[in-house]
Protein backbone atom coordinates (compact mmCIF):
# COMPACT_ATOMS: atom_id res chain seq x y z
CA UNK A 1 0.00 0.00 0.00
CA UNK A 2 2.93 2.34 1.23
CA UNK A 3 4.44 1.63 -2.41
CA UNK A 4 1.49 2.20 -4.18
CA UNK A 5 1.17 5.31 -2.82
CA UNK A 6 4.76 6.41 -3.20
CA UNK A 7 4.89 5.69 -7.19
CA UNK A 8 1.56 7.64 -7.13
CA UNK A 9 3.07 10.66 -5.68
CA UNK A 10 5.93 10.69 -7.57
CA UNK A 11 3.74 10.20 -10.89
CA UNK A 12 1.81 13.63 -9.70
CA UNK A 13 4.86 14.90 -9.54
CA UNK A 14 6.23 14.42 -12.53
CA UNK A 15 3.26 15.34 -14.44
CA UNK A 16 3.21 19.01 -12.08
CA UNK A 17 6.59 19.32 -13.67
CA UNK A 18 6.28 18.18 -17.16
CA UNK A 19 3.21 19.75 -17.57
CA UNK A 20 3.84 23.56 -18.01
CA UNK A 21 6.74 22.65 -20.47
CA UNK A 22 4.50 20.78 -22.68
CA UNK A 23 1.76 24.24 -22.58
CA UNK A 24 4.96 26.31 -23.44
CA UNK A 25 5.52 24.54 -26.42
CA UNK A 26 2.22 24.36 -27.74
CA UNK A 27 1.61 28.35 -27.08
CA UNK A 28 5.58 28.86 -28.84
CA UNK A 29 5.63 27.85 -32.78
CA UNK A 30 8.28 27.78 -34.89
CA UNK A 31 8.14 30.15 -38.08
CA UNK A 32 7.45 28.11 -40.95
CA UNK A 33 9.37 28.87 -44.07
CA UNK A 34 8.35 32.80 -45.63
CA UNK A 35 6.41 32.30 -49.07
CA UNK A 36 8.39 35.17 -50.15
CA UNK A 37 11.48 34.42 -48.89
CA UNK A 38 13.81 36.98 -47.39
CA UNK A 39 16.98 36.71 -50.34
CA UNK A 40 20.61 39.23 -50.50
CA UNK A 41 22.61 40.07 -53.60
CA UNK A 42 25.93 41.24 -53.13
CA UNK A 43 28.08 43.86 -55.89
CA UNK A 44 30.56 42.34 -56.69
CA UNK A 45 28.74 39.14 -56.51
CA UNK A 46 32.66 37.72 -55.38
CA UNK A 47 32.80 39.88 -52.20
CA UNK A 48 30.26 37.84 -50.69
CA UNK A 49 32.38 34.60 -50.08
CA UNK A 50 35.20 36.46 -49.96
CA UNK A 51 36.85 34.15 -47.55
CA UNK A 52 36.96 31.65 -50.06
CA UNK A 53 39.01 33.41 -52.64
CA UNK A 54 42.60 33.02 -51.04
CA UNK A 55 44.34 36.41 -51.16
CA UNK A 56 42.49 37.89 -53.54
CA UNK A 57 39.51 37.55 -51.42
CA UNK A 58 41.44 39.83 -48.78
CA UNK A 59 41.34 42.99 -50.97
CA UNK A 60 37.92 42.47 -52.14
CA UNK A 61 34.62 44.59 -50.21
CA UNK A 62 30.94 44.55 -51.41
CA UNK A 63 29.94 47.79 -52.18
CA UNK A 64 26.29 47.33 -52.20
CA UNK A 65 24.25 45.06 -50.71
CA UNK A 66 20.01 44.66 -51.24
CA UNK A 67 17.94 43.14 -48.88
CA UNK A 68 14.53 41.78 -50.41
CA UNK A 69 11.50 38.97 -50.12
CA UNK A 70 10.93 37.58 -52.90
CA UNK A 71 6.95 36.99 -54.11
CA UNK A 72 5.90 34.75 -56.70
CA UNK A 73 3.80 34.97 -59.80
CA UNK A 74 1.63 31.92 -58.69
CA UNK A 75 -0.57 32.73 -62.07
CA UNK A 76 -1.83 36.13 -61.05
CA UNK A 77 -1.17 39.20 -63.58
CA UNK A 78 1.31 41.06 -61.44
CA UNK A 79 1.79 44.79 -63.24
CA UNK A 80 -1.09 46.56 -63.76
CA UNK A 81 -3.31 44.19 -61.51
CA UNK A 82 -1.61 42.55 -58.46
CA UNK A 83 0.55 45.89 -58.58
CA UNK A 84 -1.54 48.50 -60.20
CA UNK A 85 -0.13 51.61 -62.58
CA UNK A 86 0.48 54.28 -60.83
CA UNK A 87 0.71 52.80 -57.27
CA UNK A 88 3.42 52.44 -55.04
CA UNK A 89 6.00 49.46 -54.62
CA UNK A 90 8.01 47.99 -51.79
CA UNK A 91 10.18 46.31 -54.28
CA UNK A 92 9.26 42.52 -53.12
CA UNK A 93 7.36 41.84 -50.12
CA UNK A 94 7.10 42.20 -46.59
CA UNK A 95 9.24 44.39 -45.35
CA UNK A 96 10.41 47.68 -47.59
CA UNK A 97 13.64 46.23 -49.63
CA UNK A 98 17.05 47.75 -48.13
CA UNK A 99 19.83 49.34 -49.46
CA UNK A 100 23.26 49.32 -48.48
CA UNK A 101 25.73 51.29 -50.10
CA UNK A 102 29.41 50.69 -48.49
CA UNK A 103 30.68 53.97 -50.26
CA UNK A 104 29.01 57.03 -51.54
CA UNK A 105 27.36 56.38 -54.80
CA UNK A 106 25.53 58.61 -57.80
CA UNK A 107 22.16 57.84 -58.47
CA UNK A 108 20.84 59.74 -60.80
CA UNK A 109 23.24 62.73 -60.79
CA UNK A 110 22.65 62.63 -56.87
CA UNK A 111 25.52 61.90 -54.44
CA UNK A 112 24.10 59.20 -51.54
CA UNK A 113 26.02 58.77 -49.22
CA UNK A 114 27.50 55.93 -47.47
CA UNK A 115 24.78 53.80 -45.27
CA UNK A 116 21.61 52.09 -45.56
CA UNK A 117 18.38 52.97 -47.13
CA UNK A 118 14.84 51.72 -48.45
CA UNK A 119 13.91 51.23 -51.64
CA UNK A 120 10.39 52.22 -53.01
CA UNK A 121 9.21 52.32 -57.16
CA UNK A 122 6.24 54.40 -58.46
CA UNK A 123 5.41 51.66 -61.03
CA UNK A 124 3.95 52.69 -64.31
CA UNK A 125 3.45 50.81 -67.76
CA UNK A 126 6.11 52.24 -69.58
CA UNK A 127 8.67 53.40 -66.52
CA UNK A 128 9.57 53.34 -63.11
CA UNK A 129 11.05 55.77 -60.84
CA UNK A 130 12.67 54.37 -57.70
CA UNK A 131 13.19 56.34 -54.39
CA UNK A 132 16.11 55.68 -52.01
CA UNK A 133 14.70 56.89 -49.07
CA UNK A 134 16.39 56.82 -45.02
CA UNK A 135 13.28 55.39 -43.61
CA UNK A 136 13.51 52.15 -42.34
CA UNK A 137 12.26 49.55 -40.67
CA UNK A 138 8.51 50.08 -42.49
CA UNK A 139 6.54 47.46 -43.67
CA UNK A 140 5.81 47.70 -47.28
CA UNK A 141 5.13 51.70 -48.20
CA UNK A 142 2.01 52.53 -46.94
CA UNK A 143 1.98 55.57 -45.10
CA UNK A 144 5.92 56.05 -46.00
CA UNK A 145 7.64 59.76 -45.35
CA UNK A 146 8.54 61.02 -48.87
CA UNK A 147 9.97 63.89 -47.01
CA UNK A 148 12.94 61.26 -46.41
CA UNK A 149 13.60 60.31 -50.28
CA UNK A 150 17.41 61.60 -50.73
CA UNK A 151 17.06 60.11 -54.65
CA UNK A 152 14.72 59.08 -57.02
CA UNK A 153 15.33 58.51 -60.70
CA UNK A 154 13.08 57.48 -63.69
CA UNK A 155 14.23 54.51 -65.73
CA UNK A 156 12.41 52.82 -68.56
CA UNK A 157 10.48 49.49 -68.65
CA UNK A 158 11.74 46.45 -70.64
CA UNK A 159 9.82 43.87 -71.77
CA UNK A 160 11.22 40.01 -71.14
CA UNK A 161 10.43 37.31 -74.00
CA UNK A 162 9.92 35.01 -71.05
CA UNK A 163 8.42 35.37 -67.31
CA UNK A 164 10.26 35.09 -64.11
CA UNK A 165 8.16 33.13 -61.08
CA UNK A 166 10.18 34.92 -58.10
CA UNK A 167 10.97 38.71 -58.10
CA UNK A 168 14.72 38.78 -58.62
CA UNK A 169 17.40 41.67 -57.96
CA UNK A 170 20.92 41.29 -59.24
CA UNK A 171 23.76 43.54 -60.13
CA UNK A 172 25.50 43.78 -63.93
CA UNK A 173 28.98 45.26 -63.86
CA UNK A 174 29.22 48.06 -66.69
CA UNK A 175 33.37 49.07 -65.39
CA UNK A 176 35.02 50.09 -63.10
CA UNK A 177 33.28 52.87 -61.79
CA UNK A 178 29.73 51.57 -63.10
CA UNK A 179 27.03 48.59 -62.18
CA UNK A 180 23.27 48.33 -62.78
CA UNK A 181 20.80 47.39 -60.31
CA UNK A 182 18.45 44.94 -62.25
CA UNK A 183 15.25 44.29 -61.02
CA UNK A 184 12.77 41.96 -62.51
CA UNK A 185 9.13 39.69 -62.55
CA UNK A 186 7.03 38.69 -64.65
CA UNK A 187 7.87 40.01 -67.73
CA UNK A 188 9.19 43.28 -66.80
CA UNK A 189 12.75 44.33 -66.17
CA UNK A 190 14.06 47.75 -65.22
CA UNK A 191 17.53 48.70 -64.62
CA UNK A 192 19.25 51.06 -61.93
CA UNK A 193 22.43 52.79 -62.98
CA UNK A 194 24.84 53.25 -59.87
CA UNK A 195 28.00 55.09 -60.12
CA UNK A 196 31.09 54.61 -57.29
CA UNK A 197 32.74 58.14 -58.95
CA UNK A 198 30.14 60.50 -57.49
CA UNK A 199 30.79 64.19 -57.37
CA UNK A 200 31.17 64.92 -53.84
CA UNK A 201 31.68 68.57 -52.88
CA UNK A 202 33.65 69.35 -50.03
CA UNK A 203 32.14 71.77 -46.76
CA UNK A 204 34.03 74.76 -45.61
CA UNK A 205 36.97 73.82 -44.17
CA UNK A 206 38.31 75.22 -40.36
CA UNK A 207 41.48 76.34 -42.31
CA UNK A 208 40.28 78.56 -45.37
CA UNK A 209 43.18 78.83 -47.88
CA UNK A 210 44.52 82.47 -48.95
CA UNK A 211 46.77 84.22 -50.89
CA UNK A 212 49.35 86.63 -51.25
CA UNK A 213 51.08 88.54 -53.81
CA UNK A 214 53.62 91.06 -54.81
CA UNK A 215 52.98 93.99 -56.05
CA UNK A 216 49.64 93.71 -54.65
CA UNK A 217 48.33 95.48 -57.30
CA UNK A 218 49.64 92.99 -59.53
CA UNK A 219 46.55 90.63 -58.72
CA UNK A 220 44.16 93.48 -60.17
CA UNK A 221 45.57 93.70 -64.11
CA UNK A 222 41.86 93.54 -65.34
CA UNK A 223 41.19 96.51 -63.31
CA UNK A 224 44.30 98.74 -64.10
CA UNK A 225 44.80 101.35 -66.78
CA UNK A 226 47.02 101.09 -69.68
CA UNK A 227 49.52 103.73 -67.77
CA UNK A 228 49.41 102.04 -64.29
CA UNK A 229 50.62 98.33 -66.27
CA UNK A 230 54.22 99.31 -65.54
CA UNK A 231 56.10 97.13 -62.96
CA UNK A 232 52.78 95.42 -62.08
CA UNK A 233 54.14 91.82 -63.19
CA UNK A 234 53.67 89.80 -60.30
CA UNK A 235 57.25 89.18 -58.45
CA UNK A 236 56.56 86.64 -55.70
CA UNK A 237 52.83 84.51 -54.43
CA UNK A 238 52.31 82.94 -51.61
CA UNK A 239 49.27 80.45 -51.11
CA UNK A 240 48.29 78.82 -47.70
CA UNK A 241 45.54 77.53 -45.73
CA UNK A 242 44.82 79.73 -42.18
CA UNK A 243 44.84 77.66 -39.27
CA UNK A 244 43.75 79.22 -36.19
CA UNK A 245 44.32 79.50 -32.58
CA UNK A 246 41.49 78.66 -30.90
CA UNK A 247 42.20 79.47 -27.02
CA UNK A 248 45.58 77.08 -28.12
CA UNK A 249 49.66 77.30 -27.36
CA UNK A 250 51.23 77.38 -30.64
CA UNK A 251 55.09 77.75 -30.84
CA UNK A 252 56.12 74.97 -28.11
CA UNK A 253 52.84 73.29 -27.70
CA UNK A 254 50.88 73.01 -30.41
CA UNK A 255 54.05 73.01 -32.63
CA UNK A 256 56.93 71.68 -30.78
CA UNK A 257 60.24 73.55 -30.67
CA UNK A 258 62.71 71.40 -33.17
CA UNK A 259 59.66 70.34 -34.96
CA UNK A 260 59.32 71.25 -39.43
CA UNK A 261 55.96 72.74 -39.86
CA UNK A 262 54.02 73.34 -43.18
CA UNK A 263 53.51 77.09 -42.27
CA UNK A 264 49.66 76.34 -42.54
CA UNK A 265 47.43 73.84 -42.71
CA UNK A 266 46.32 70.85 -45.15
CA UNK A 267 48.26 70.99 -48.38
CA UNK A 268 51.87 72.65 -47.59
CA UNK A 269 52.25 75.68 -48.16
CA UNK A 270 53.44 76.98 -51.55
CA UNK A 271 55.77 80.21 -52.89
CA UNK A 272 56.09 81.09 -56.50
CA UNK A 273 59.39 83.03 -57.70
CA UNK A 274 58.46 84.84 -60.96
CA UNK A 275 62.49 85.69 -61.33
CA UNK A 276 65.62 84.65 -59.79
CA UNK A 277 65.62 85.81 -55.90
CA UNK A 278 68.01 85.78 -53.27
CA UNK A 279 66.84 84.80 -49.33
CA UNK A 280 68.00 86.04 -45.87
CA UNK A 281 70.52 88.30 -46.78
CA UNK A 282 71.57 86.76 -50.11
CA UNK A 283 72.43 83.75 -48.06
CA UNK A 284 70.66 81.25 -50.87
CA UNK A 285 69.66 81.93 -54.37
CA UNK A 286 66.80 81.19 -55.25
CA UNK A 287 65.54 80.10 -59.49
CA UNK A 288 61.99 80.96 -60.45
CA UNK A 289 59.86 77.97 -59.81
CA UNK A 290 57.30 76.97 -57.28
CA UNK A 291 57.83 75.59 -53.92
CA UNK A 292 56.76 74.08 -50.69
CA UNK A 293 57.46 76.12 -47.94
CA UNK A 294 58.39 74.70 -44.52
CA UNK A 295 59.88 76.22 -41.20
CA UNK A 296 61.89 74.57 -38.30
CA UNK A 297 60.28 76.19 -35.49
CA UNK A 298 62.93 77.58 -32.68
CA UNK A 299 62.55 79.59 -29.98
CA UNK A 300 64.50 82.92 -31.13
CA UNK A 301 64.59 81.59 -34.63
CA UNK A 302 63.25 79.48 -37.33
CA UNK A 303 65.26 77.71 -40.33
CA UNK A 304 63.11 78.55 -43.30
CA UNK A 305 62.99 75.53 -45.79
CA UNK A 306 62.37 75.79 -49.92
CA UNK A 307 61.64 72.52 -51.10
CA UNK A 308 61.08 71.65 -54.86
CA UNK A 309 58.35 68.17 -53.55
CA UNK A 310 55.36 69.10 -54.83
CA UNK A 311 52.47 68.48 -54.02
CA UNK A 312 52.56 67.63 -50.64
CA UNK A 313 50.25 67.07 -47.26
CA UNK A 314 52.33 68.44 -44.59
CA UNK A 315 55.91 67.90 -43.51
CA UNK A 316 55.11 63.82 -42.87
CA UNK A 317 58.02 61.95 -44.47
CA UNK A 318 59.27 64.56 -46.65
CA UNK A 319 61.88 63.90 -49.10
CA UNK A 320 65.19 65.90 -47.39
CA UNK A 321 67.12 65.28 -50.60
CA UNK A 322 64.22 68.16 -52.47
CA UNK A 323 65.46 70.75 -49.90
CA UNK A 324 66.39 73.86 -52.10
CA UNK A 325 67.47 75.95 -49.47
CA UNK A 326 67.17 76.87 -45.67
CA UNK A 327 67.52 79.95 -44.33
CA UNK A 328 67.56 81.03 -40.62
CA UNK A 329 65.79 83.88 -39.26
CA UNK A 330 64.70 85.01 -36.25
CA UNK A 331 62.02 85.94 -34.81
CA UNK A 332 60.10 88.50 -32.32
CA UNK A 333 57.09 88.34 -29.76
CA UNK A 334 54.90 91.00 -30.01
CA UNK A 335 51.83 91.98 -27.61
CA UNK A 336 48.97 91.38 -30.66
CA UNK A 337 47.37 88.30 -30.45
CA UNK A 338 46.69 86.75 -33.99
CA UNK A 339 44.15 84.42 -34.04
CA UNK A 340 44.42 83.27 -37.72
CA UNK A 341 48.13 82.24 -38.91
CA UNK A 342 48.52 85.65 -41.29
CA UNK A 343 51.22 86.16 -43.77
CA UNK A 344 51.90 89.63 -45.90
CA UNK A 345 54.83 91.14 -48.08
CA UNK A 346 56.18 94.61 -46.59
CA UNK A 347 57.92 96.77 -48.73
CA UNK A 348 61.96 96.90 -48.29
CA UNK A 349 62.67 99.91 -50.84
CA UNK A 350 63.69 99.01 -54.80
CA UNK A 351 64.27 95.47 -55.30
CA UNK A 352 63.84 93.91 -51.64
CA UNK A 353 60.37 92.81 -49.62
CA UNK A 354 60.12 90.98 -46.54
CA UNK A 355 57.59 88.00 -46.24
CA UNK A 356 56.27 88.22 -42.56
CA UNK A 357 54.38 85.24 -41.03
CA UNK A 358 52.37 85.72 -38.01
CA UNK A 359 50.56 83.56 -35.66
CA UNK A 360 49.60 83.97 -31.71
CA UNK A 361 52.30 86.38 -30.74
CA UNK A 362 54.83 85.35 -32.48
CA UNK A 363 56.36 87.09 -35.86
CA UNK A 364 58.90 85.76 -38.25
CA UNK A 365 60.92 87.86 -41.41
CA UNK A 366 61.96 86.59 -44.54
CA UNK A 367 64.03 88.86 -46.33
CA UNK A 368 63.65 88.56 -50.02
CA UNK A 369 65.52 90.61 -52.60
CA UNK A 370 65.33 90.27 -56.33
CA UNK A 371 68.18 89.54 -58.95
CA UNK A 372 66.47 92.19 -61.03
Amino acid sequence: MKTNLLSLLLLSSLVFICAPSAQAQEESEWPTLDVSPLDMASYPARAAFRNYLGEEGKTMSVKVRVMYSRPKMNGRTIFGELIPFGSVWRLGANEATEIMFAQPVDIGGTTVPQGFYTIHADVNKEDWTIHFSTQRSIWGSANRDKEQDIASLKVPVKQLDQSLENFSITFQRVDDDNANMVMAWENTEVSVPIGFNPVIYSGVDASPMDLIQFPNQSRFHNYLKPEELEGMGTRVRVTYSRPQKKGRDIFGQLLPFGSVWRVGANESSEISFYEKVSLGGEEAEINPGRYALYAEVNEGSWDIILSSDLPAWGSANRDESKDVARVRVTTAQDDEVVEALSMRFQEKGEGAVDLIIAWDTTRATLPIKFSN
